[in-house]
Formats: C-alpha cells, structure tokens, sequence
C-alpha cells in the first residue's frame, strides 16, 4: 500500500482483529452488546464442558452474524467417530475456519494426544476446512522441551493455514520468534496473541495458570513497563504492539493479525480498540 506507514499498518490490523472468548456465563450476550458483527470470534474449550459445548456457543453466534471459529481439542476426541461427528457439526453450522489445539485435559479421551494427531485425522476424513489455525510459543513451553515443539510446529504446519502465537509480554522476544518460525520454512501468516484491557489480578492469574512463567518474570523485571501498560482498573495492549511495529513495517506481512484473548472482558477490550481505531483516524485527518 503506497504511502502507508506502520500506524496505519496497525489500524489495519485492529480494524480486523480475531477476539478470543470463553464459553462461560453470559458470553453470548456480552458479545452482542460490545462487539461489532465485523470482527471475527473464536470459541475456545472448556475440558469439563467439551467440544459440544463449544459448537453450541458457535452455533448460537454464527447466527447473530458473526464469523466464528471453533477450538477443537484433540484431548477431548474419543476416536474417529466422534471426530467424523464434530466435523458434520461444524459444517452444519457453516464455519469455515477451526483453531486445532492439544487441549488442557490432563488426559487423552481417546487416541489423540496432541494437535498433530488430530491434523492428520482430519485430512484422512478428506475434509479441507478453508483456514486451519495452529498454535506456536514465542517463549519456552513450561513442560515441553524446545526441540518438541520446534518438530510440532513442522508436524502441524503443513495443514494448517495460520499460526496464532500465545501470549508474550516482551515484543522483543515475539518478534524474534516470528523471523525464526519463517527462516525454519514455516512461513504460514501469524497471529501475534495480545491480551485484551483486562484486570491487571486477572491477567496476572490467567499468565500464572497458562504457565507463562518468563513473561511473568520480564513483568517483575520491567515495572516500568508493565506500569505503563496500566491503565485505571487494567493493562493496556498499547506497549506491547508499539513494541512489535518494527515487525509490522516487514514488507513480507509476516505478522497478519492480532489474536485478542480478551477474557470475556469485551467492554473494556473493545472500548480500548475503538479509542485506537478513533486516534488513527484523527492523526490521518490532521496529516492530510
């Protein structure tokens, strides 16, 4: 785009984003009122509510409009007919992109124990979803050796159409591990996974429980920056895209999108995003 620079490239981005919600409470309803049919959901997993469950979410929400991509766990499929059966529902409901993760149940309900399993049962279904997104770690997992999820990401990659990347409060380590995934050859587009404006206690907990033990460590080391990502009553994603625009400059568009786990906090995270979006339109006018 001639004359774009990389604020725009960041409107662009947040015109656009992928919000990530829990299948819990009353989502249905803070989505219709807070989130504009325009930007794009995906339903994550509940280990003790199942894959059904979050069809059902899916389901109810693809009808008030919305583009909505279902997590399907691997660890929550008991075998290929309860696979060729998730994949039906998923048609049915005429989603067209799904997220493939391993899942949080501590154990397999059937033969699959990762995601790559489940990739490679799908494709023997026949079935090709038009968008498969897979997840990467910018940061060490904190049970699997780097080696296992560098042949993971090789595994599921050559079904998938997407990376989303799991939170990582340092820009620097994200951008980094964008250029290895390409250099490596996997050269799929990633969603870079931000938090949304959510409570600083909720995001600190949530970081603690999903094992983001360096990014809860580079929080204590860089008070002044996590300060500045405070807002009154929670974190702003300010710092941290302002930290990932030297990436969002590269011509080759590596980073496609930003993947927003808001919590369920969708007030707050879309009031955040309507303020960006406002302030870019402001600066563009005034530049004109």
């Amino acid at each position: 785009m001639s004359g774009a620079t990389t604020s725009d490239r960041v409107a662009e981005l947040l015109a656009h984003p992928r919000y990530e919600v829990l299948p819990f409470g009353s989502v249905e309803e803070a989505v219709l009122e807070h989130v504009p049919v325009d930007v794009t959901l995906t339903v994550t997993v509940s280990p003790r509510k199942g894959i059904e469950h979050t069809l059902d979410v899916t389901e109810r929400l693809t009808r008030h409009g919305y583009s909505v991509v279902p997590h399907l766990s691997a660890r929550l499929v008991r075998d290929r007919v309860h696979l060729a059966e998730i994949v039906a529902r998923v048609d049915e409901i005429g989603a067209h992109d799904v997220f493939i993760v391993a899942g949080d149940a501590d154990e397999p309900a059937g033969e699959y124990a990762g995601a790559a399993a489940l990739l490679e049962a799908i494709a023997e279904l026949g079935h090709r979803f038009e968008n498969v997104g897979i997840t990467g770690y910018p940061e060490s997992h904190p049970i699997i050796p780097d080696e296992t999820t560098i042949q993971a990401m090789f595994d599921k990659a050559r079904f998938a159409t997407y990376i989303v990347s799991q939170i990582c409060f340092d820009p620097g380590v994200t951008a980094s591990w964008v250029e290895r995934v390409w250099s490596r050859g996997t050269r799929l587009p990633i969603h870079v996974g931000i938090p949304g404006a959510v409570p600083r206690t909720k995001l600190m907990r949530v970081s603690t429980s999903i094992g983001l033990g360096a990014s809860a460590r580079f929080l204590r080391r860089h008070k002044s920056w996590f300060g500045h990502a405070l807002r009154p009553g929670g974190f702003s994603p300010d710092p941290l895209i302002a930290g990932l625009e030297p990436s969002l400059a590269d011509s080759e568009h590596k980073i496609a999108g930003f993947h927003i786990f808001t919590f369920n906090d969708l007030a707050d995270t879309e009031s955040w995003r309507q303020t960006r979006l406002a302030g870019h339109a402001l600066g563009s006018g005034h530049a004109r």
